[in-house]
């Protein structure tokens, strides 16, 4: 008997594969489960169908992803920090803070697909990839700058 498999089967076949298998795997395991379909012909155009219906959703979906990462790639970060005469921080800026500031600029992103092997500990500029859905991977800009004394600064303009 023919079939057509609903789920990946060990041994039988993959999801969507045209099988042969015995009438009595068929009737008594397969087609009682919903692991497969009789493949007559209305079977096979309806699984056609879905199959196309489902690769025009992706490629629709993987076109929305690369724009949303076009947009993010074109976003840079500017980070203040304090540092010492030598350009290392006190202190570190890490995945958190650069998902904290590029969802306060409307880009929401979790954390852990920031793919920052190291908190940045020094003064300068950084690119860091941000993994997306679909094997899509956006990079954003990030410069940390010395951090400027506020009372320096105001009391040397007055």
């Amino acid at each position: 008997m023919k079939v057509i498999l609903q789920e990946t089967l060990e041994g039988v076949g993959h999801l969507g594969d045209i099988v042969t298998v015995a009438d009595g795997f068929a009737r008594n395991y397969l087609l009682p489960r919903g692991k497969a379909v009789e493949a007559d012909s209305r079977s096979i155009k309806a699984f056609e169908h879905a199959k196309r219906v489902a690769a025009e959703k992706a490629k629709k979906e993987k076109m929305e992803i690369e724009t949303y990462a076009k947009k993010l790639s074109a976003v840079t970060l500017t980070f203040e920090a304090q540092a010492g005469k030598e350009g290392k921080l006190f202190g570190s800026v890490t995945a958190k803070d650069i998902a904290e500031r590029l969802t306060a600029q409307g880009f929401p992103v979790d954390r852990r697909k920031i793919q920052l092997p190291n908190p940045i500990k020094e003064l300068g500029t950084v690119t860091v990839p941000i993994k997306l859905p679909r094997d899509i991977t956006a990079t954003v800009t990030v410069q940390v700058v010395k951090k400027q004394d506020a009372e320096a600064a105001e009391s040397s303009g007055t």
